[in-house]
């Protein structure tokens, strides 16, 4: 079941109604027995993964707290994370160690010593995986203590809107809001409507949209020239940030009409002047938990400058393989590792030039050459995330640089791959319209807000409208896969 589907349609209210319905004491059982479902209704054996992650975390924090004052406590803490993880690695890395195991053999000149295994990756093993970790942590550093129900605690594990693509959310944020929720709020409920009405528009009417030259292109990147795959490439930046964010602000929608509050997951990444400023605002329940969880760990910034880049490098490397279990990632994640490293380095050395007369003056056409700059770097790193192996990334890069079918920009080529003009054109206009909306986020006013201060039957004329538009102008149609929120893979 996923957010645009015709079941969740159904699932969704009727979980609210009856949440609402029932005493307050038992809403989180409710909302255990949804959440479980919910995710069950992809393959029922998932279950049994959600269960082994929710007691292994459950009980190795009762552990841990009986611990306190021995010097047990660190054992307990990792025999409880490598239990943990052993299920994420297993399914999600297994395939990708024996086939890099295979490569070393076969360039040897020797044969492949392993037959590759097939492996169903679960959904969402991922995030809840590093939010049942991030819980085991909190415990040990003792910024928490451990939760005695079970029942609440799996409920924190398996909350159904972030769930099975995050966001992956603190233990101090959400698991205190499972307790009991206040009774139904009106201005909270239409707050997460008009979140989820948003979300739609950026999964099923831009990203989807977008998905359709994308996939075109990158399907058969030696068919296209340049000019079809630098518009792939910065067209996939814009996808995978609208059908990532969009998820994730349906998810903080649905859970605010419930009465709890997600933490934001993105924050206007698309006006980022650096690649740092970038995954800042990018991901930010991911980027944040690596912060705490590795990088902190690692020594941070407290060990000099040289392993400071260097503790960089390797969250950032690692960030690449959370996404993917493949070399395409890796690199991924090392490239923005690469580009966050040479910004330090670039930025200590500026920092050292003094100001020259009329700088101040050069502020803004500054900013607007390090939003490009860094438009690009981002979009050259999300070669390789798209990319079907590391061949096809590099054969794209060497394309795009021997691009020479610029005419293909004004002689319709363009609009061969999926989108025609009207199509196209209309994606546009939704792209601009995104933007806009960053920007008046980035300055603190929510259209949203905005909205709920005009009378109602404007508002409710404006709701069904938004409702109607996402109907009308969303990819729906037999050839459309539904399930295809990209970070589901993760």
């Amino acid at each position: 079941m996923v957010f645009n589907s015709l079941s969740f349609l159904i699932f969704f209210p009727t979980v609210v109604l009856v949440y609402y319905l029932i005493p307050c004491r038992v809403r989180y059982l409710w909302l255990l027995f949804a959440s479980w479902f919910f995710y069950m209704s992809w393959n029922i054996s998932y279950g049994l993964l959600l269960l082994f992650s929710t007691a292994t975390a459950y009980f190795g924090a009762l552990l841990l707290s009986r611990a306190k004052n021995s010097g047990s406590g660190k054992r307990i803490l990792i025999i409880s994370l490598l239990a943990e993880f052993c299920p994420l690695v297993f399914f999600k890395y297994t395939g990708f160690i024996l086939d890099s195991i295979n490569h070393v053999f076969e360039v040897a000149g020797s044969y492949a010593p392993f037959a590759l295994p097939d492996i169903l990756l679960p959904i969402g093993i991922s995030f809840y995986t590093f939010q049942a970790a991030g819980y085991i942590i909190d415990v040990y550093r003792g910024t928490v203590e451990a939760e005695r129900n079970f029942f609440r605690f799996a409920l924190f594990v398996a909350f159904f809107p972030q769930l099975v693509a995050g966001p992956i959310e603190r233990t101090k944020n959400l698991l205190s809001q499972l307790d009991c929720t206040a009774r139904f709020d009106f201005e909270k409920a239409r707050d997460g409507l008009y979140l989820m009405l948003w979300g739609y528009i950026m999964k099923v009417v831009i990203a989807d949209r977008i998905a359709i030259f994308v996939n075109c292109v990158y399907e058969s990147p030696l068919k296209y020239g340049g000019v079809y795959l630098i518009t792939a490439a910065m067209l996939f930046s814009i996808q995978i940030y609208c059908d990532f964010a969009g998820y994730s602000t349906i998810a903080k929608g649905a859970a605010k009409i419930l009465g709890i509050n997600l933490m934001d997951n993105f924050n206007s990444p698309t006006l980022s002047i650096s690649v740092s400023e970038y995954w800042r605002r990018w991901h930010i329940s991911l980027t944040s938990w690596f912060r705490d969880y590795l990088y902190i760990p690692l020594g941070g910034n407290r060990k000099g400058p040289k392993r400071k880049l260097l503790n960089k490098f390797v969250v950032f490397t690692i960030s690449g393989l959370w996404h993917g279990a493949d070399w395409t990632y890796v690199m991924w994640g090392s490239l923005n590792g690469i580009f966050i490293i040479l910004e330090d380095i670039a930025s200590s050395a500026l920092g050292r030039i003094p100001a020259f007369p009329g700088s101040k003056h050069l502020k803004l056409p500054i900013k607007l050459i390090k939003w490009l700059l860094t438009c690009i770097l981002v979009d050259i790193a999300y070669i390789f995330f798209r990319a079907v192996n590391m061949g096809s990334a590099f054969l794209i890069i060497e394309s795009i640089l021997k691009t020479s079918n610029w005419k293909e920009l004004t002689n319709g080529g363009i609009f061969s791959c999926g989108l025609d003009v009207k199509n196209f054109v209309f994606l546009l206009i939704m792209i601009a319209m995104l933007m806009l909306v960053d920007l008046f986020n980035n300055k603190g006013i929510r259209l949203r807000t905005l909205l709920a201060g005009k009378p109602l039957p404007l508002r409710s004329l404006l709701t069904a409208a938004a409702a109607v538009f996402i109907l009308l102008f969303g990819i729906w149609g037999s050839t459309y896969d539904a399930a295809e929120f990209i970070y589901f893979q993760f």
